[in-house]
């Protein structure tokens, strides 16, 4: 994530990583300099977190008496953990998908505090609002309550690998009536990208553009109906729940 993101950005990278070489990849890609963790936390007026999530304590020890502010986007983990780890610290918690890296992305924006944490916490509103421009810049932020940000990122941050699928069967289906697989492909993705764009101008109402592809008892109709049957729904419906159920039984 933090490489998809450092390119959606474009910009020179302040990067440190625990020894992959990562950041200085990053480094010869964009421009910039790989460095330690407390380097970056002295120097950066944002943090951004992208680590994994058993190695909350061991970073905050070393780069919460430095940080300015700090934007988390670990997968998983709690606000109380993140508050605790940096008490005082101007902190905002962001869950992007990996469109990011072509400006495409969805950012999950969960203000911290609330329910459960007593009363909200006070936010420096223009330091929020310079944050949330920051990631604007890589797609859409939209703003979900804590509670409900497990259920965003099941469909969220999960759903390029279901686009990818769905692009795969589109692509075998084409094969297996003779179109080479590159044009399969192709075609797959195209119309993909231009269904989005489509519905998006539609104001997400689905049920217009399938009334505006499908004649009653056309070839649309039928397609439609072999993927109900086929239990497209339900399908869908099962992965968002076995993907809840892994976040809540971690």
């Amino acid at each position: 994530m933090a490489r998809a993101m450092a390119r959606g950005w474009g910009d020179p990278v302040l990067a440190s990583d625990s020894g992959s070489g990562r950041a200085q990849a990053l480094a010869d890609e964009l421009g910039g300099r790989a460095a330690s963790n407390v380097e970056v936390a002295q120097e950066a007026d944002l943090v951004v977190l992208c680590h994994k999530p058993y190695q909350l304590r061991q970073v905050a020890r070393e780069i919460a008496p430095h940080v300015k502010a700090v934007a988390s986007v670990v997968g998983g983990m709690k606000a109380g953990d993140l508050l605790n780890a940096y008490s005082g610290t101007p902190l905002f918690r962001l869950m992007p998908n990996t469109p990011v890296e072509v400006r495409r992305g969805v950012i999950l924006y969960s203000p911290l505090g609330g329910p459960g944490f007593g009363s909200p916490l006070e936010i420096d509103r223009e330091l929020e609002a310079a944050v949330l421009e920051l990631f604007g810049r890589l797609g859409w932020v939209a703003t979900v309550p804590g509670d409900l940000a497990a259920v965003a990122a099941a469909l969220t941050s999960v759903a390029p690998a279901y686009m990818a699928l769905v692009v795969e069967a589109q692509t075998e289906a084409g094969l297996r009536h003779g179109l080479k697989a590159e044009v399969a492909a192709r075609l797959a993705v195209e119309t993909m990208g231009g269904s989005a764009a489509l519905l998006a101008a539609r104001d997400d109402d689905t049920l217009r553009v399938r009334r505006e592809v499908t004649s009653p008892g056309g070839s649309t109709s039928r397609g439609l109906d072999a993927l109900e049957r086929g239990g497209l729904r339900a399908a869908f419906a099962a992965a968002i729940d076995r993907v809840l159920s892994d976040v809540q039984s971690g």
